[in-house]
């Protein structure tokens, strides 16, 4: 049976406790039905606030020893706290409804942000009291009671509630309200007793104590007494009224009449008075020396906003090796035209299902801003798997030069597409079906064949295949470099690297594996080792768990490369990795390590990567370290000839058909007589993104629609209108450009640099650039 009273102690074992240990101590307290606790104080902060878990269900806090800040900090009107003695910084501190009561005096800042409830202080507090509080008018006004005296900067900022200030006893009459009270209220009142140095005039006003005030006043005292036990003093502080005061905050319209000395006025009458026309340097310029004013516009600004609209990448673009603007895609679907969203991906990739929806890792995903205040990233699979209704785009009449590609792989087929929407007719030659790894060796469970054999029928409608009955020699290289104006080389890797170990004619090399797997010829063992736990020996561990391998162990060198989906499969298929292990031999009964230990296995494959056999390339052509080698732009020693993908380094799919692209676009301009360009823009910063817009609460998106409506769009501007409904100057307008182009304009006679634009837009267009400096 639980007990309502309960001591808590800010000690254990003789040593005090922390203040987190002590607060969780607390509420594990409240939630167990206890609704009053003594509390053995020792300095520790935050005791009685948040104790909100009950809801209305009344708790009563009575707290002994010496309490540290923030007592009762954001209470709840279901909390009573009765301090039994003096207290630190900062009590009540965003009070929303609380009653604490301190027997003693309050240090600094006693009900900063107040927004409910009551504090009564049996002495007197130090400064800054009662500062920044505020009122909801739906609720009682905070309230504030002192006994004594308040410190310097009562009441500053003051937005809301009622002070009693009773300047009592003797000791506390030389100065009841301290220096400078009331600097900037705006709202609320305070009733005093005793003398004081003034008040900020300029926010402030003194007025009569009116007789509904007087009996307000008087009911209340008589509570606050009570419950601080100084009800003796209740006559002699309502036995003249005369000596109350009331300070309210001024009106506007009170403030705008309130007389002020203008600049101009100064300068005029007291400066040049006293200094002559122009001041100290009146005898050596006639420049004009009036002041500039407050809020400076036009040349005289600090800061100018600029809207920068698409001149930067979203990280997501810039991530994407394909280079795919996904943010402007998710813009089309917010517009509802998801038609041309899905469309759009055929201008980067001539297989946006097949690897968007399915096959890649989505850097773009993992890149996404969202990530960065962990809101879930925006489901760019779910769009590139609604791309298998893309249509194939209207195609350009022939420019009359003729392109060989090399491989019919994602790098070669990437290339040959671009080609083919830029006007360039391109040939692939290759000794297999099109669609190199994905269609010979990625496991069908990976990718869906109804989705790939659709996208390739429809590259078959736009690009020339030769199919070849054997591999290429040198010769038949050089003889395509002289019949063509230009060659591509993306013929991919597919010699396996093997480990130079004793009894190495017993691996089975992880392509090979996964190509015969694909047409049902493979046969594996009960129990498998994969030397090499990148993606690919991921893929060979879902493979053989489908065959009928039932012990599935992947060993490495280092810490397994794999991530994503691959990893994921090989996982629920049973595979285990470890590592750091190293390979002495393979023999009949399994891998033996170099520490001597084997590690039995039926059937052993080895995934360690793969190099490209390059005997057809003529000589002409440089290699390096066993690949291709090129320069940024993917041109090779000949400059007749360009290699792309596994040829010139290992990558992913999307590397290959970027390579591609970017491959396609330095071609096309050769071929225009334009000098090679690139994309000079960079990466948008995310500290410029705000995603304070975006609901927290969804961890998964159920639809396009609303994938859409998620996106941050960074640095592409949603045409919200959000800058122009927050600038305070109205100094921004929307202007339509035609075609259903827009842009934001900025009024230099408007506008004072506030950046308030830039502080609220959720995309991260408007920048805040440092004016030009007057001459």
């Amino acid at each position: 049976m639980v007990t309502n009273t309960l001591s808590i102690s800010g000690r254990e074992n003789a040593v005090r406790i922390e203040s987190r240990v002590l607060e969780e101590r607390i509420q594990a307290a409240v939630a167990a039905g206890h609704t009053r606790l003594i509390v053995e104080a020792y300095g520790q902060h935050g005791i009685g606030g948040r104790l909100w878990s009950v809801g209305d269900q009344p708790v009563h806090l009575q707290i002994t020893g010496p309490a540290g800040q923030r007592i009762g900090a954001m209470g709840f009107a279901n909390t009573r706290i009765d301090i039994l003695g003096p207290c630190s910084d900062d009590v009540g501190w965003l009070n929303a409804g609380a009653f604490i009561v301190i027997h003693g005096n309050a240090a600094n800042g006693a009900a900063n942000g107040m927004a409910q409830g009551k504090i009564y202080v049996a002495g007197n507090i130090g400064a800054r009291g009662m500062t920044m509080t505020k009122h909801n008018p739906r609720f009682a006004p905070p309230e504030m009671w002192v006994l004594g005296s308040v410190g310097d900067y009562f009441g500053e900022f003051m937005a809301g509630g009622i002070a009693v200030i009773c300047g009592y006893k003797p000791q506390n009459q030389a100065n009841v309200l301290g220096y400078r009270p009331l600097v900037g209220m705006v709202g609320g009142k305070v009733f005093f007793r005793g003398p004081h140095r003034g008040f900020s005039q300029t926010d402030a006003i003194a007025v009569p104590v009116d007789d509904s005030q007087w009996q307000w006043l008087a009911g209340g005292l008589k509570a606050y007494l009570r419950e601080i036990g100084q009800e003796d003093d209740l006559l002699p502080l309502l036995s003249q009224r005369e000596e109350w005061q009331c300070l309210r905050a001024r009106t506007p319209q009170e403030r705008i009449s309130h007389p002020k000395r203008a600049m101009d006025d100064f300068r005029e009458k007291v400066w040049e008075q006293t200094l002559g026309k122009g001041g100290l340097v009146g005898d050596l310029t006639q420049i004009d020396r009036k002041p500039v004013g407050l809020i400076a516009r036009g040349d005289l600004r600090r800061f100018v906003p600029v809207w920068e609209n698409e001149k930067y990448k979203a990280p997501c673009e810039a991530t994407c090796p394909t280079g795919i603007p996904v943010q402007t895609r998710w813009r089309l679907v917010r517009e509802g035209r998801i038609d041309e969203a899905v469309n759009l991906a055929l201008a980067y990739t001539p297989f946006p299902a097949t690897v968007c929806g399915y096959l890649c890792p989505n850097l773009c995903m993992q890149s996404c801003t969202k990530q960065t205040v962990f809101l879930p990233p925006m489901d760019v699979a779910r769009l590139g798997k609604a791309s298998i209704e893309a249509r194939a785009p209207e195609l350009p009449p022939l420019s009359g030069t003729k392109i060989a590609v090399i491989g019919g792989g994602p790098a070669g087929l990437s290339v040959a597409w671009q080609l083919r929407l830029k006007g360039h007719a391109a040939v692939v030659y290759d000794t297999a079906v099109l669609g190199g790894k994905i269609s010979a060796s990625i496991p069908d469970s990976r990718i869906p064949k109804e989705v790939f054999d659709k996208e390739i029928e429809r590259l078959g409608r736009v690009i020339a295949h030769v199919h070849l009955q054997q591999r290429l020699k040198k010769t038949d290289v050089e003889q395509l470099i002289e019949d063509h104006d230009f060659v591509v080389i993306a013929a991919g890797a597919q010699k396996p690297r093997l480990l130079p170990v004793a009894g190495k004619e017993r691996l089975i090399p992880a392509l090979t594996f996964l190509a015969a797997a694909k047409t049902g010829s493979a046969k594996v063992g009960r129990r498998v080792v994969i030397i090499g736990a990148g993606n690919v020996g991921c893929d060979v561990a879902a493979e053989v768990a489908r065959l009928g391998a039932a012990d599935i162990l992947l060993l490495d060198v280092q810490e397994p490369a794999a991530f994503g989906k691959e990893r994921t499969e090989a996982e629920r298929a049973g595979a285990r990795f470890r590592w750091p292990v190293f390979t002495r031999a393979v023999t009949a009964e399994g891998v033996q390590l170099d520490t001597g230990e084997i590690i039995p296995a039926d059937s052993v494959f080895v995934s360690i990567g793969d190099v490209p056999d390059l005997d057809f390339l003529p000589a002409d052509v440089a290699v390096e370290r066993s690949y291709v080698k090129v320069d940024e732009r993917f041109q090779t020693s000949h400059h007749k000839v360009f290699a792309i993908g596994d040829v010139v380094r290992p990558g992913l799919l999307t590397d290959a058909i970027g390579a591609g692209r970017r491959a396609a676009q330095t071609i096309d301009d050769i071929i225009a007589g334009r000098r090679p360009s690139s994309d000079p823009r960079s990466i948008i910063e995310t500290r410029r993104v705000h995603l304070e817009y975006y609901d927290p609460r969804l961890v998964r998106y159920e639809s396009l629609d609303q994938c859409g409506s998620q996106c941050a769009s960074c640095g592409q501007c949603r045409d919200c209108g959000i800058c122009v409904a927050i600038c305070p100057e109205s100094a921004i307008s929307r202007s339509e450009t035609g075609a259903r182009g827009f842009e934001y304009l900025v009024s230099a006679e408007r506008c004072i640099g506030c950046g308030f634009c830039a502080g609220a837009c959720p995309c991260g267009i408007w920048n805040l650039l440092e004016n030009t400096p007057l001459g």
